[in-house]
């Protein structure tokens, strides 16, 4: 039976308000059945996923290992959509990657799963190229809307047995680990390209920050100005923004 299985909802916004995932509410508005679950490694979640016994697994963005267990449920396999073109940036972060490493080019790619982190043969891939002004708010939007018809017409492709899983290149692979929190920090000495790298990386949420006066600034819009000055010196301020 078809099945959507989503984190349990997280304290979150003011108040610390237990929040649910936009998955969750994307299947409560569109009546399918639901599961909210802290893993599906063992317990409920599990349990639900057996209990389905779907022909396939489609994994987007879940954020947890599956074990071999979980990964035999599927009579088709467990297929995960990747935004980018593996084997390049492999891991958790691979929008805000490929905006800090200036890609002109990234995509999405369906993978059957396997033990592995995004290793696992590959079923199709999409390109997106990355425009100038694209943070990861624009672009993972669009991963997302290209991502999607490439994960229906994998799993359509499986159901008809007309697609077959290539092992990844040997070469080429690249990491997109998790970001952390003094990934945002400005580092105005890496120059001017960095810095315009870095602010589109973590826009619109949660933002790059920098020390202004004493206080956390935080920076959504960069570009680069032909000025002279130091690192991190405010040379110029109206009403447009800093320079």
């Amino acid at each position: 039976m078809p099945l959507v299985v989503t984190r349990a909802p997280k304290p979150a916004g003011r108040g610390s308000k237990p929040t649910r995932t936009p998955v969750a509410e994307a299947a409560t508005r569109l009546a399918l059945p639901l599961a909210e679950v802290g893993t599906v490694r063992t317990g409920t979640g599990l349990e639900a996923l057996l209990e389905a016994a779907a022909d396939v697994l489609a994994v987007v963005a879940y954020g947890e290992l599956l074990p071999p267990e979980v990964l035999r449920i599927p009579r088709l396999g467990a297929v995960n959509l990747h935004f980018s073109l593996l084997p390049e940036l492999r891991g958790a972060s691979p929008v805000q990657h490929a905006l800090l490493a200036g890609l002109d080019v990234t995509g999405v790619t369906t993978i059957v799963m396997d033990a592995g982190l995004d290793t696992g043969p590959i079923l199709m891939q999409a390109k997106e190229p990355i425009g100038e002004d694209d943070d990861a708010g624009s672009l993972g939007a669009r991963l997302a809307d290209v991502g999607a018809d490439v994960l229906v017409q994998t799993v359509d492709a499986l159901a008809a047995g007309t697609l077959q899983p290539t092992p990844q290149p040997g070469n080429g692979s690249s990491s997109a680990p998790r970001v952390r929190p003094e990934d945002r920090i400005i580092r105005w000495e890496r120059g001017a390209a960095a810095v315009v790298r870095t602010v589109r990386a973590f826009a619109p949420k949660p933002g790059a920050r920098a020390s202004f006066r004493g206080n956390t600034l935080k920076v959504l819009r960069a570009a680069i100005a032909d000025v002279a000055g130091e690192p991190g010196a405010v040379t110029e301020a109206d009403k447009s923004g800093l320079t």
